[in-house]
């Protein structure tokens, strides 16, 4: 599994964001952020074969929009009303069908994303 991620940044808060995965292969996919001194969290993540079935952390809910374009094998995270607490670097993960995405997910490198208050 081959997990590309881009587009991290430094914005201020209440400005937007979107986060790129380039995924290879058929997995759900989704993003965990780890901030300073914290542990790494689930963020949200998207079913392969129905993009509808999405899963959103309480935190980035109403805020943070997840989709994929399998054709392109890319998934997007549009984050808006970013705020300082959404400051962490932010990782790209898959996992397989029926998998627990805390302990059996593939990861990719993180991209860093500042918010300034």
């Amino acid at each position: 599994v081959q997990l590309q991620a881009s587009g991290g940044g430094l914005v201020q808060a209440g400005d937007s964001l979107r986060l790129s995965c380039a995924a290879s292969g058929r997995f759900a996919t989704g993003w965990f952020r780890q901030a300073p001194g914290k542990e790494r969290e689930f963020v949200v993540g998207i079913s392969f074969r129905d993009a509808r079935a999405t899963t959103y952390a309480a935190p980035v809910n109403g805020r943070f929009t997840i989709s994929r374009d399998n054709a392109k094998n890319t998934v997007y995270l549009q984050m808006n009303s970013l705020t300082s607490e959404d400051t962490a670097v932010y990782y790209c993960a898959a996992w397989s069908v029926g998998a627990n995405p805390l302990t059996d997910a593939y990861w990719g490198q993180g991209t860093q994303v500042t918010v300034s208050s």
